[in-house]
């Protein structure tokens, strides 16, 4: 059996210089009206964007005395996926709970 040879073997070196990017983020908004009850608002955003009970006030409250309040960041895919899955269980339920994203 022969020794293998070393000194024709090529070794392969490849060197990246592209910077990965972070892909854009962007927010997921609820809207207040004058007819989505606020424990729904709650539990859209415990059940959608799995907020903790505290935090989904919180939100709940920002969305009811300033108008909007932000669900949650997200890339551009997740936040379209959300946002849809809010106005489809918002219909469901026969409110007329607006869900909007816009790019961080």
């Amino acid at each position: 059996m022969a020794a293998h040879d070393f000194e024709h073997d090529e070794a392969v070196i490849t060197e990246t210089d592209k910077a990965v990017e972070k892909p854009p983020l962007f927010r997921v908004l609820l809207h207040n009206d004058d007819y989505t009850t606020m424990e729904f608002v709650v539990y859209v955003l415990q059940s959608i964007f799995h907020q903790n009970e505290l935090e989904a006030i919180r939100i709940m409250l920002a969305v009811h005395n300033e108008g909007v309040g932000v669900a949650g960041i997200f890339t551009r895919e997740v936040a379209e996926t959300k946002s849809e899955r809010v106005m489809t269980l918002a219909r469901d339920f026969e409110f007329p709970l607006l869900s909007t994203v816009e790019e961080q």
